[in-house]
């Protein structure tokens, strides 16, 4: 009986598949640098691949160099688009005398409403 019982195995803990004929892709080890925190980080890529000259720092999030030599690789960063906020872009469509008006008008809404609420509140009281 005992021949004949089905053992089981963890799922996820062992492979079913073994490595015999598989031939592994070559790979090369960059070291970047961190330019905030100044620690090293080891990557591993594909010695074919095309290797990016920043990465973000494990540590800090920073901007991490690739470390070429002696020093380290330059990023050109002219390209990147600077974050444009709300007031960026009302100021695209408006200008400024017409925001004064456009605030004064509604200013006056504001306070003409408030002043429709009081006199309704004064007369439930009275």
């Amino acid at each position: 009986m005992a021949d004949r019982s089905l053992r089981g195995i963890r799922l996820g803990a062992q492979s079913l598949q073994s490595e015999e004929g598989v031939v592994f892709h070559e790979r090369a080890q960059h070291i970047y640098s961190c330019t905030a925190c100044g620690r090293d980080t080891t990557l591993t890529f594909a010695a074919d691949a095309e290797v990016p000259p920043a990465w973000e720092c494990r540590t800090c999030g920073a901007e991490a160099l690739l470390r070429v030599g002696e020093g380290t690789a330059t990023v050109d960063h002219s390209g990147d688009k600077t974050p444009r906020s709300h007031w960026d872009m009302l100021l695209e469509r408006r200008t400024i005398p017409e925001l004064e008006e456009l605030l004064e008008e509604r200013l006056a809404f504001l306070r003409a409403r408030r002043g429709d609420e009081q006199a309704k509140s004064d007369k439930l009281s009275a």
